[in-house]
């Protein structure tokens, strides 16, 4: 019968790469930052200012570097409390220290089995796949890419943890909290709806990621579900819920999922609701697209309908959430070394797979890209 690992070893792996999007430190990083997030898109510099006005508004500068240093410094903590010994490594895709930087430090601490930890819970091309390529290609670069996988550090990853139990205590905590800040403030937790939030994609992307085991608004419905369930349990009354999109980008001809988290609350308002607690789900800490889009945008139209507003936090640091992390770690491992295990989850949907099926979660639905992956059938490990 499989077992949920219990041991502290890590092994295969003698280090951890934290994996994440990257983001400007300041104004002058914005445009090539941006033009790194567009690259191959033909998008003119004028309208990369255009779109980092929203960097601008917070002095050009992301929060999410700094945060994903947070979760580096919770990730090393939870693991020396448990006496595991192996390094954290911090690489973006998209900004310093990029993916090269973060593989050229593994190679100075001398390691040969690294496991990548995306810091996207869901399986989609922009949250899984989209980092294996860029990895790919990253050591194709430097000459350490062959048919086999890697020529010199070797790459696993951790799968999608959307539904794992340590992601999903957190959010529940998180919706507490905002629940018990709606009250205080004078709201009336029992009539709130409970709106969860995403970024959204395209709806070609959306239907390529459906390869994974279940499509990435599917994935969101089903955790948003159990969440909401444990929230009601704990707070004693019924939780309405649905789920909006935010962040949308690319030619309004494109279609995207919706509804955007605006079109639903003037809809809601609209129909009398004056109380509502938005959970970005999406996201795994506050960075632009939650400073921006929810608490700048999305509150500001709350405001403008009258509506009692609290937006609830991020998994962030959330001891639930580091703790799974190191969890996913260990069971990572654990299946890296043969071993027969029970991978924990919650919710209708079983684990996803950490070594995807060969045309994983595509940018577009049945367009092959030609791009190598890492951590796939096509490319070992």
């Amino acid at each position: 019968m499989p077992m949920t690992p219990r041991s502290a070893d890590p092994g295969p792996y003698d280090a951890l790469l934290l994996y994440s999007f990257g983001g400007p430190n300041k104004p002058e990083d914005v445009v090539p930052f941006l033009r790194n997030v567009t690259a191959g898109k033909g998008i003119p510099d004028a309208r990369l200012e255009e779109v980092g006005e929203h960097y601008y508004g917070f002095g050009g500068k992301s929060p999410i570097n700094e945060q994903n240093l947070a979760l580096k410094a919770a990730l090393e903590a939870e693991l020396a409390r448990r006496g595991i010994e192996i390094p954290v490594v911090w690489g973006n895709r998209n900004w310093e220290p990029y993916t090269a930087d973060a593989v050229d430090e593994l190679e100075r601490l001398g390691a040969e089995r690294a496991v990548a930890l995306v810091t996207s819970a869901y399986s989609s091309y922009s949250g899984c796949r989209q980092y294996r390529e860029d990895l790919a290609v990253t050591l194709e670069r430097r000459g350490q890419l062959d048919d086999a996988g890697s020529t010199g550090v070797q790459f696993d990853k951790i799968r999608s943890y959307f539904n794992h139990p340590g992601f999903v205590r957190a959010n529940v905590d998180a919706v507490l909290d905002a629940y018990a800040a709606l009250e205080a403030q004078g709201g009336a937790p029992a009539e709130a709806k409970l709106v969860f939030v995403t970024h959204s994609i395209p709806d070609t992307m959306e239907a390529a990621s459906r390869i994974s085991g279940a499509t990435y608004a599917q994935q969101h419905l089903d955790v948003a579900g159990v969440i909401a369930g444990r929230v009601a349990e704990q707070r004693g009354h019924a939780v309405e819920w649905e789920l909006a999109y935010c962040s949308r980008s690319g030619p309004p001809t494109q279609p995207w999922l919706e509804p955007d988290v605006n079109d639903l609350l003037t809809e809601r308002a609209a129909e009398g609701l004056r109380d509502v607690v938005m959970s970005p789900i999406g996201f795994v800490s506050d960075h632009m697209e939650v400073a921006y889009d929810l608490d700048t945008e999305a509150m500001a139209t709350a405001t403008e309908l009258g509506m009692n507003a609290v937006r609830a936090g991020t998994v962030g640091t959330r001891e639930p959430f580091v703790a799974g992390l190191v969890d996913l770690l260990l069971e990572r491992a654990a299946l890296a070394r043969g071993e027969d295990v029970e991978e924990a989850t919650v919710g209708d949907l079983p684990a996803f797979r950490s070594v995807c099926e060969v045309d994983c979660c595509l940018r577009r639905d049945g367009e092959p890209s030609g791009v190598p992956a890492l951590c796939s059938r096509d490319v070992s490990r």
